[in-house]
């Protein structure tokens, strides 16, 4: 009602005192708390901010569900042979790639398996300078029918993993259902389970990296539309998780920036559906199931998406000061 919690630095003084009378706080580094402390003033911060919206507060997790921590400056230290140093104990770790620049916060992951995955990130100091080469430029639109539709005239089909192993889901659903509680016939079902979720996150993930690395080799600069993710997902639910676009922009966005490429996003609120691409008329509604419609000013045919993606285009390219660029030939097939 008034818009009041306790603070962070409440909070934190508060699990201090814990901390010198409780061991299990000590297990893990003083910086780890204060962390948990400032993503729940995080939360909280965007309960009061959006609750309007159905933005709910944060909920406490048991212990058992707890799935990471993060240290900052001090807790950890790297050693070498891929070791690491975690208050007292000392781990090996797998490295992917090699640590470069100044390491800013450590962040230790427990999966569903109950696998570790330690995430660092860095300062590499580096900043980014984008040369546009060639001016190539598209715009995209997103869809439930087709993943992608270029203004540049192709489509970008998705392969719905999620969809593709939706009877295994159910019948790996069932089978955990049926166990007793506590049993350890019920935690391999789960495990189980687990694995199968992974393996479509795996896959979906795959093709994700693949797709935008082939749309950063095309295009220098990718225009796209604000997408109000949390109102698709009440609206379509399971469809949206399927094909995941915040995801793929998020992968798409970390390829850009190492091959120096620009990602564009026009304005939520602009109507690329409703605007024809050739004359810049605006119809005063559209609804969802008409794919096609004819402009009353020019008379042209306009397809839904393929309109919408050049009006996206037109947008984005605008906004960072290329006004004449050159349309690249489709080479990505759907």
């Amino acid at each position: 009602m008034w818009g009041k919690h306790l603070s962070c630095a409440m909070l934190q003084i508060h699990i201090a005192k814990l901390r010198k009378r409780n061991p299990f706080w000590q297990l893990v580094g003083s910086q780890a708390v204060q962390d948990i402390c400032q993503r729940i003033e995080k939360a909280y911060q965007l309960f009061f901010k959006h609750h309007k919206k159905g933005v709910k507060p944060p909920g406490f997790k048991k212990l058992k569900k707890y799935k990471s921590f993060t240290l900052k400056q001090a807790g950890y230290k790297f050693l070498g042979g891929n070791r690491v140093k975690i208050g007292k104990h000392i781990y090996q770790f797998w490295n992917s790639r090699e640590i470069e620049g100044i390491v800013k916060t450590l962040t230790i992951k427990r999966t569903p398996l109950g696998e570790l995955i330690m995430v660092v990130v860095v300062d590499d100091g580096a900043e980014l300078v984008i040369e546009f080469e060639s001016g190539r430029a598209a715009g995209f639109d997103f869809g439930l029918r087709s993943f992608l539709t270029c203004s540049e005239g192709f489509k970008i089909e998705s392969p719905q993993f999620f969809r593709q192993e939706l009877n295994v889901i159910r019948k790996a659903c069932k089978n955990l259902s049926r166990k007793q509680k506590g049993s350890k016939s019920r935690e391999q079902a789960r495990k189980h389970l687990c694995r199968q979720y992974e393996k479509i996150a795996n896959q979906r993930r795959d093709w994700f990296w693949k797709l935008a690395h082939q749309l950063t080799d095309q295009f220098d600069v990718l225009c796209f539309e604000t997408l109000n993710l949390k109102g698709m997902q009440r609206l379509w639910g399971r469809k949206i998780s399927d094909l995941a676009f915040g995801e793929f922009l998020q992968i798409l966005e970390w390829v850009a920036k190492k091959k120096e490429k620009l990602v564009v996003y026009i304005d939520q609120w602009f109507p690329s559906s409703k605007t024809c691409s050739n004359c810049g008329h605006v119809l005063e509604s559209l609804e969802l199931s008409v794919r096609q419609w004819c402009c009353p000013s020019c008379q042209s045919v306009n397809d839904r998406d393929e309109n919408a993606a050049t009006n996206i285009k037109i947008v984005g390219t605008s906004t960072v000061g290329l006004g004449d660029v050159r349309l690249a030939p489709p080479a990505i097939s759907a």
